[in-house]
């Protein structure tokens, strides 16, 4: 593509973008036939592998049905959508199923819920959402409000509320935040099972979740768990909160969702959470849970089981946390290296003996390093962690792919700080 003709795409101008014509298994193509290394899924969606032929089958034949359907009314893609994720996927409890188009739409939808759910038990005073110091949620304001990335509510000051927030790794400190705020005062927390964009895969300890699902319970607060970026077997669990075999209130789910083949997020919830609500009180968007969307997902889905991805993204975590480990793990600008199953992170600093910033001028040039090397890996970061990378390939991605991530990750390090030092 001509270089003018890139340069209509950006909505701020800039930089060309780059231009994909094609994508095939664990690379996206370029239109000068340049083979990129997805190791990031590109913003961890991809699961599955790119190019899958049975998926263009499904869209096809999904395409040339019924076209667009109301989203109140059922359809046969819809509800066997319903009965794969309530009998395989989701933890026992949650069996209501609302789709979106989105991750974004999942938690600004989930954060509605929660709300309506206590007006509607006749506690209008329970109105705030609490989410974490090291979070990112969407781009709604809603979402926004309730996630504290502050690169993305940057200019948005007067539209955010601000509201309050927990701690990352203490229970025990965000029950005394709960108690400050007043519990009479507060729908629903919600948190990642692993902080992602924010926080470069950040894992609490063993007792954080069980001990949330608690500080809840007891206070007649909602717990959202916000699996869009975890869920569907990422972290080597089909949801992340898995891991501490907790069931949350209501879980949003998108982007392995459908593994990127298609637009579509979910919001599950208890029977409980939504028995209060009245019928039609949840207002849908118009193109929640198309029929293309929802016959991919279940086609997706359907390809985790019969391929045993999940546990494929178990074992080849561990391989990439070794890969990384040993070629990072004493890196004078690598602070931690952590995560969960193909969910890996990389926190980055100027100097790793006294935990000294890059405050946020080195996580992009390390990713336009690593793409001058034919591989894509993510940017991640916020004030709590200024700069971080975010490894989340396909699970269908080779053990050889994953050395050569690894080395040209390091690679990309050891270039964009020379270049900054200079």
């Amino acid at each position: 593509m001509e270089t003018e003709r890139a340069r209509k795409y950006p909505f701020i101008p800039g930089t060309p973008a780059l231009c994909i014509v094609g994508a095939v298994g664990n690379y996206v193509i370029t239109d000068d036939g340049r083979r990129i290394l997805d190791g990031a899924g590109g913003a961890v969606v991809n699961n599955i592998g790119y190019g899958r032929a049975e998926i263009a089958d499904i869209a096809a034949r999904a395409v040339s049905g019924s076209g667009y359907t109301l989203p109140t009314f059922a359809t046969e893609a819809r509800v066997r959508l319903i009965e794969r994720l309530t009998d395989r996927w989701l933890p026992a409890g949650l069996t209501r199923c609302l789709f979106v188009s989105g991750g974004s739409e999942s938690v600004d939808t989930a954060i509605r819920i929660a709300r309506q759910h206590h007006e509607a038990k006749g506690n209008p005073n329970k109105w705030k959402v609490l989410g974490r110091s090291i979070s990112y949620h969407g781009s709604t304001l809603a979402s926004l409000s309730v996630g504290n990335h502050d690169r993305r509510r940057a200019g948005l000051g007067q539209w955010i509320t601000d509201l309050p927030k927990i701690d990352v790794y203490d229970a025990d400190l965000a029950a005394k935040v709960v108690e400050a705020e007043d519990p009479a005062s507060i729908a629903a927390i919600i948190a990642e099972p692993v902080i992602g964009a924010s926080g470069a895969a950040i894992v609490p300890p063993d007792d954080y979740w069980p001990a949330l699902r608690r500080l809840c319970t007891d206070n007649d607060i909602l717990l959202i768990a916000d699996e869009v970026m975890t869920g569907f077997g990422r972290t080597g669990k089909k949801m992340g909160v898995d891991h501490w075999s907790v069931t949350p209130d209501l879980l949003v789910g998108a982007k392995g969702l459908a593994g990127g083949y298609a637009a579509i997020g979910g919001v599950f919830a208890t029977d409980e959470v939504v028995e209060p609500l009245a019928e039609g009180s949840i207002m849908y968007f118009t193109f929640s849970g198309n029929d293309l969307a929802c016959s991919i997902a279940d086609r997706v889905l359907q390809i985790i089981e019969d391929e045993g991805l999940v546990g494929r993204s178990a074992a080849l975590g561990d391989r990439l946390r070794a890969l990384l480990e040993d070629r990072l793990g004493e890196h004078p600008n690598v602070a931690d290296i952590r995560g969960l199953g193909l969910l890996q992170g990389v926190e980055l600093v100027r100097d790793r003996a006294t935990g000294e910033s890059f405050d946020g001028q080195l996580a992009m040039p390390v990713v336009q390093q690593a793409l001058k090397r034919d591989c894509w890996i993510y940017p991640a970061g916020s004030a709590g962690v200024p700069d971080g990378l975010l490894f989340g390939p396909a699970f269908t991605i080779s053990e050889h792919e994953l050395e050569v991530l690894v080395d040209v990750a390091a690679e990309s390090i050891d270039a964009a700080v020379a270049q900054i030092n200079s």
